[in-house]
């Protein structure tokens, strides 16, 4: 026979109550199976705990060595217990969140602000890369969440809309098109401006846009990032098209904006790998992410309207 958890939670509490009666109280039990346990519990041990004298019990040195031990276990006991309703508070864990660039530098600051004033012991792992390796990091399932701005969900993966607002043009100060409230293709006619890359998808529709109104752009610089797309407008080189987190972030930095009476609707999807453990945890981020993503698009609609 081995000794049992309810043994020892009985030999501790008589230990701390002094006798029989008190460890019934605080065990919500009767006197008889507290005794009937001790006696079993000194049976398995092959020890006497404790001394009968005149109704009371009275440990022996065998029992002040054995509660030491238990002492040890029952910290290790609490501890996990503690760990355990910190994990049902959100107090501990680790999130792994994969995204495009663009959204750890917009987006997610504010989301991660508010989720760790609310769960400041959970830790946020934050990789961000460009796609395709983004939807392949997803497909394999190396992460809780994702973000990205391609409409087809990876394979293994649930998708929904998080975020959908229209491309805004950017302007420096000065420029002879923040006469215009509103800017139609036909303004872009013949105008220098700043391009994204080729292979971006919202390039190649405003490029496809442009090609049907017979629209001519002079493109001055091709650039890789929005940022860097802000930065040479800047500097006075041209006018651009670019997302409107990008545009919200910088704005007011010497760049206007302007919207445009052509809608092409920025989208983010939100991913949740199909095979990764269910997370109350996640669920919780999420609940921020949509909140905030709701914010922003309020905080774009509110700049393009003060602008305009």
């Amino acid at each position: 026979m081995k000794i049992s958890l309810r043994q020892v939670e009985i030999f501790r509490s008589i230990m701390l109550a002094g006798s029989v009666t008190g460890a019934a109280r605080l065990l919500f039990t009767s006197q008889p199976t507290v005794s009937r346990e001790l006696a079993r519990l000194e049976h398995v041990c092959g020890l006497r705990l404790f001394d009968r004298e005149g109704g009371r019990l009275l440990p022996t040195a065998q029992a002040l060595m054995l509660l030491d031990e238990v002492e040890r276990s029952y910290v290790g006991l609490e501890r996990i217990d503690r760990y355990a309703q910190s994990l049902r508070n959100f107090e501990h864990g680790r999130l792994a969140l994969t995204c495009l660039p663009l959204f750890s530098q917009t987006l997610l600051p504010k989301v991660c602000r508010r989720f760790h004033q609310a769960h400041a012991g959970i830790s946020i792992s934050i990789v961000a890369q460009e796609s395709p390796l983004l939807e392949e990091s997803l497909v394999t399932q190396q992460h809780d969440l994702g973000l990205t701005e391609v409409d087809q969900v990876p394979r293994g993966t649930q998708g929904e809309l998080l975020f959908s607002s229209d491309l805004v043009c950017v302007l420096a100060p000065g420029h002879p098109l923040l006469a215009k409230t509103v800017l139609s293709l036909e303004d872009f006619h013949e105008v220098d401006f700043i391009n994204l890359a080729n292979l971006d998808i919202y390039r190649q529709t405003l490029d496809v846009h442009f090609r049907q109104a017979g629209v001519n752009r002079r493109t001055v610089i091709e650039t890789s990032n929005a940022a860097s797309v802000c930065a040479m407008v800047r500097q006075g080189l041209g006018v651009a098209i670019i997302n409107p987190l990008t545009a919200l972030e910088e704005s007011g930095r010497d760049l206007l904006i302007r919207p445009l009476t052509l809608s092409v609707p920025y989208r983010i999807m939100l991913i949740r790998p199909n095979h990764r453990p269910a997370s109350v945890t996640v669920d919780a981020f999420c609940e921020v992410l949509r909140e905030e993503a709701a914010k922003t698009v309020v905080g774009i609609e509110q700049l393009v309207g003060s602008r305009g």
